[in-house]
């Protein structure tokens, strides 16, 4: 079956969460800030990749409330592109991220965080609930 890695893809930084080769284990990773420099987040995925057995990657794709792609959705699948090409062997597949912040803020304070701790870690715990979702719908 093979792990999975999940990417909450943001323009400056990114949160990633994992789970074991069954899938059974689930945990945030680390916030990784970028400012832009994407083959940082590429080399980021290929460290992980080299101490992980992957599978596959979901990358979080920002819909709008209708569910419709706009500018922000396109930077992701641009990315996913980009993603596909340096890992071909990969599975990577998008999947809607709506509501993961919202999620992962309030699982954050129920465990006691604030302010400047959740932001800190909101984007690994938002990749965390979009890989909750994903592998609830597979």
């Amino acid at each position: 079956m093979g792990g999975v890695l999940a990417i909450d893809y943001g323009t400056r930084k990114c949160g990633f969460a994992s789970t074991d080769a069954l899938r059974l284990a689930r945990e945030p990773g680390q916030v990784l800030r970028h400012e832009g420099r994407e083959e940082l987040v590429l080399e980021h995925v290929a460290r992980f990749l080299a101490e992980r057995d992957v599978a596959t990657v979901v990358v979080g794709v920002p819909l709008d409330a209708a569910g419709r792609s706009g500018p922000a959705a396109e930077r992701v699948q641009a990315f996913v592109t980009r993603l596909r090409t340096r890992f071909p062997a990969l599975v990577v597949e998008v999947h809607d991220e709506r509501l993961t912040t919202k999620e992962a803020e309030a699982r954050l304070r129920a465990l006691g965080r604030s302010g400047r701790e959740i932001r800190a870690e909101r984007d690994a715990w938002s990749a965390l609930v979009l890989l909750e979702d994903w592998l609830s719908t597979h």
